[in-house]
């Protein structure tokens, strides 16, 4: 089967630019020191997962358990968990995958120890944590350094639980000097930091310059997006994954509306420098998906001095791929313009 010959909409990912990507991501750690520690949330795909270790990976990253146990099924052995985990209804799925996998946990509170030294204590295995800190993202992550400290003596005191470094998220001049200042402190309390994990795609040309990082943290690569390519470090080319939808009405001469609505392209936006609307349309520079119901893409073309016609089928580049990629069941993988397969997308949905 060919591309053009696929019902839309569908979401399609060129396997060719999947491997540039992965292996351009790799090749800049190594270069550069850093261990790379993929995160599974944009891809959601066991297959790619796979080859990023076999590329070189020291593990993967996952956001939700419900993720990290697709990943453990698929034979994935390390993995850490990079959201806090709270609660007693987690206690025992952590322990169950503590018991298959080398697991690192985040974690910036002590209810989210306590439930990860549950879960530790439950499985009578060695969990792993890395306190997570703020480098001015404004999310999680603790905010000062004798904060840190103490989630860090009191991981190291828990039984089955070690204290494995800090984390955060994305990496910035802030984050080496959160480093910088907790080095001296956690040294004078007898505590080591074994390890600093960063992150962010948007960041990763500038990765190794963020003193203290060796730990690299990065999903979109994989994919790329309008927001990656407006951050300077992709080209539209490197754009693996792409939403193909078909016009199916001409209401005006300024409107086109496509078979693509909030169900299939992601509702965030990019910051207002990179573009209007909800993607990029290859081959209409000035159209404008300007608004998105649940199965219509209302696109502006009033600006387009070439307009699509009805059942014109259209490409478009999402704002934010991982969005896309957790709303569909699978994703159709392609060499050239030829459909290879039709993977299904396991790890999507994982909520909790």
């Amino acid at each position: 089967m060919r591309l053009d010959e696929l019902d839309t909409p569908v979401p399609v990912v060129d396997l060719d630019k999947v491997d540039r990507n992965l292996r351009r991501m790799q090749d800049c750690c190594d270069s550069h020191g850093l261990k790379l520690r993929p995160h599974i949330k944009t891809h959601k795909l066991p297959q790619f997962a796979k080859a990023q270790v076999e590329l070189g990976a020291v593990g993967i990253t996952c956001q939700k358990i419900g993720e990290a146990e697709v990943m453990a099924d698929a034979g994935l052995a390390d993995i850490l968990i990079s959201y806090p985990i709270v609660g007693a209804p987690k206690v025992a799925r952590l322990a169950a995958l503590a018991a298959r996998v080398r697991l690192t946990c985040a974690v910036d509170n002590v209810v989210a120890l306590d439930t990860v030294a549950a879960a530790a204590a439950l499985a009578e295995t060695t969990i792993g944590v890395l306190v997570e800190f703020d480098s001015g993202n404004g999310r999680t992550g603790v905010v000062t350094v004798d904060q840190a400290l103490a989630l860090a003596r009191d991981a190291a005191a828990r039984p089955f639980v070690e204290f494995r470094g800090l984390m955060t998220y994305p990496s910035s001049a802030r984050s080496a000097e959160f480093v910088a200042a907790a080095r001296p402190v956690f040294a004078a309390a007898g505590l080591d930091i074994p390890m600093v994990s960063g992150g962010g795609t948007p960041e990763y040309l500038q990765a190794h310059t963020v003193e203290g990082v060796g730990e690299y943290r990065v999903g979109t690569y994989v994919y790329h997006d309008r927001a990656t390519v407006g951050a300077g470090v992709a080209a539209l080319d490197d754009c693996a994954l792409l939403v193909h939808a078909t016009v199916v009405s001409r209401p005006t001469d300024d409107r086109a509306i496509i078979d693509a609505g909030s169900k299939t392209l992601s509702s965030d936006r990019v910051d207002p420098a990179l573009g209007a609307g909800h993607g990029v349309l290859l081959g209409y520079p000035d159209a404008v998906i300007v608004r998105l119901n649940e199965e219509h893409g209302v696109i502006d073309i009033s600006r387009s001095e070439k307009k699509p016609a009805i059942g014109e089928r259209l490409r478009i580049v999402p704002n934010h791929v991982c969005v896309v990629t957790n709303l569909h069941d699978e994703v159709v993988v392609a060499r050239g313009d030829t459909v290879e397969g039709v993977w299904a997308v396991p790890a999507r949905g994982k909520t909790r």
